[in-house]
C-alpha cells in the first residue's frame, strides 16, 4: 500500500492534483490508515498513471472518465468508441492549433507596426490597434 505522496512522486504529480482526481470519481483510495492517510495499492497506481498519461496527450477530465469506464468493462465496449473518442480530440486539438495560429498571426502584425520605443505610449500603435473596437483604424 502506498501513500499518496509517495504515489504523486512517482508520477511526478501533485498531492492536490491527486485528491482533486479523487473528488471528480476518478479514482479511489483503497483504504485510510488508522491516521487517516490515503492508501493505494498497485492497481490504484496504475489507474493514476493512466489518468496522468491521457491527462498529458490532451484529453479532458470528462474524456478519461469515460475511457476509465470502457477500460474497466472493455468486454462491453468496442475500440470503435474509443477512436472515436481520440478523433474528437484530435478534431478539437487542431481546431485549437488554428486558433493559436490566428493569435499568432495577430501578435506579429501588432509587434511589428509598433516601434518599441522609449517614448510615450501616447501614440503605441498597439494601444491604437486594440482600442479601435469597430477597425477604422
Amino acid at each position: 500500500m502506498y501513500k499518496i505522496g509517495y504515489i504523486a512522486k512517482q508520477l511526478n504529480v501533485s498531492t492536490d492534483t491527486l485528491r482533486y482526481y479523487e473528488r471528480q470519481g476518478l479514482l479511489q483510495a483503497c483504504v485510510r490508515s488508522p491516521a487517516g492517510y490515503r492508501l493505494y495499492d498497485d492497481s490504484a497506481l496504475e489507474q493514476m498513471r493512466f489518468i496522468v498519461r491521457a491527462k498529458a496527450v490532451g484529453f479532458s477530465l470528462k474524456d478519461i472518465q469515460e475511457l476509465l469506464t470502457i477500460k474497466i468493462d472493455k468486454h462491453n465496449h468496442s475500440c470503435e468508441e474509443v477512436k472515436s473518442l481520440t478523433l474528437q480530440k484530435l478534431a478539437q486539438t487542431r481546431q485549437r492549433i488554428e486558433e493559436l495560429l490566428k493569435f499568432e498571426r495577430s501578435l506579429s502584425v501588432l509587434a511589428e507596426r509598433c516601434c518599441g520605443g522609449e517614448e510615450s505610449a501616447d501614440d503605441c500603435s498597439i494601444l491604437t490597434a486594440l482600442e479601435d473596437v469597430d477597425g477604422s483604424a
